[in-house]
C-alpha cells in the first residue's frame, strides 16, 4: 500500500474502498477471458436486473450494450421486471448476493430463461439460484455504500463489450490525485445529468451523495434539463455534466447563477470523483460515510 492509500484507509473504509478502484477494474478486465462464456452474447435479447445501484449499473450497462451493436438490452429494476417479455439471457446484479427483489426475479424465472448473476461471492442465495455466476469477491466492501464493486462490474462489462479498461482506470488515477474544487465542497445542491450510457452514471452519482451525505441532488437525461429541473439551478448549484455536454447548456447554467461542470476524463471516472465529494462532504457534516443512516449492506425483507 502507498502512503497515499495508507492515509485515504486511515480516514475511513469508504475511502479505501474508493481509492482501490483502478487496481479492481484491471483485475476485472483480466478475469474475463475466464467468465466471457457466461456473459451474454452479440445478438442475444438481454436483460439487466438490479436493485439501487445495481439497477443504476444494468441503466447504463444497457445503453452501452445497444450503442456497441451488440444487441437489444432492456435494464429493470429488480421488482418491476416484466416477466411476459421475451429474452435469450437475464443478467443479475447483487454485491450481496442477497437481496429479496433479485431472489424473488430468479425464484420467478427459474428455468424460463438462461439466469447470469455478478456477485461477490459465489456461495451466497443469489450466486445459487441464477444458472451461471460470476464472482467479483475481490471487489467487496466493508462499506455500506457501493463504490468499487459497482464500478468494478461495469469495467468487466465494458471489456466485454470491446473497450479497453487501461486508459479507464488510469483516468481514475489521475481523478484520484487531484483535490476537489472548493465550490464543489460548498454546493447547497447538485443536478447530474447524462446522455447514453451515462445517464445511468448520473442516477448513481446523485445517489452517491444523498447516501453517504444526505444531500439534495437530482438525476437526468441531459436534454431533459431544459424541461422543468433548470428551475432549481441558482447560486450554490452545481449541474454536473457527464458524457457529452448537449450544446449551450453550461451557459444557461452560468446564466441561471449554477455552476456547470464537465470533465474530458472518462466518465466511469468521474464518478469516482463523485465518490470521493460524497465522502468528503459527509464528513465535513459530521456524517460516517462507512455507515450512512437508515440504510443497510443488503435489503432483506421479511416474508409476508
Amino acid at each position: 500500500m502507498s502512503e497515499e492509500e495508507a492515509g485515504v484507509a486511515a480516514t475511513g473504509k469508504t475511502e479505501a474502498e474508493i481509492a482501490s478502484q483502478p487496481d479492481c477494474w484491471r483485475q476485472a478486465a483480466g478475469l474475463l477471458a475466464d467468465v466471457a462464456g457466461v456473459l451474454p452474447a452479440s445478438g442475444e435479447r438481454v436483460a439487466v436486473a438490479g436493485c439501487g445501484t445495481s439497477w443504476f449499473m444494468a441503466q447504463a450497462y444497457a445503453a452501452a450494450r445497444e450503442a456497441a451493436g451488440h444487441g437489444e438490452t432492456d435494464a429493470f429494476a429488480a421488482s418491476e421486471m416484466p416477466l411476459r417479455r421475451r429474452y435469450d439471457r437475464v443478467l443479475v446484479l447483487s454485491r450481496s448476493g442477497t437481496t429479496t427483489e433479485i431472489l424473488d426475479l430468479l425464484a420467478r424465472l427459474d428455468g424460463t430463461v438462461p439466469t447470469v448473476a455478478i456477485t461477490a461471492g459465489s456461495g451466497n442465495p443469489v450466486g445459487q439460484a441464477a444458472d451461471a455466476v460470476i464472482d467479483l469477491a475481490f471487489a467487496d466492501e466493508e462499506s455500506v455504500v457501493q463504490t468499487r464493486f459497482a464500478t468494478t462490474e461495469l469495467a468487466l462489462l465494458r471489456a466485454h463489450l470491446g473497450q479497453d479498461i487501461g486508459p479507464v482506470a488510469a483516468a481514475a488515477e489521475r481523478v484520484l490525485a487531484e483535490p476537489l474544487p472548493v465550490e464543489m465542497r460548498s454546493a447547497r445542491q447538485f443536478t447530474f445529468l447524462g446522455t447514453g450510457w451515462t445517464v445511468g452514471l448520473a442516477s448513481e452519482a446523485a445517489l452517491k451523495l444523498r447516501e453517504a451525505a444526505g444531500m439534495w441532488t437530482e438525476a437526468y437525461p441531459a436534454m431533459e434539463y431544459r424541461h422543468g429541473p433548470a428551475a432549481v439551478t441558482g447560486d450554490g448549484s452545481v449541474v454536473w455534466l457527464f458524457g457529452t455536454p448537449p450544446d449551450g447548456i453550461g451557459a444557461e447554467v452560468a446564466a441561471a447563477g449554477g455552476i456547470a461542470w464537465h470533465s474530458d476524463e472518462d466518465p466511469l471516472a468521474e464518478l469516482v470523483r463523485v465518490q470521493l465529494l460524497a465522502a468528503t462532504v459527509a464528513r465535513a457534516r459530521g456524517l460516517d460515510p462507512d455507515r450512512p443512516r437508515n440504510l443497510a449492506r443488503s435489503v432483506i425483507l421479511s416474508p409476508r
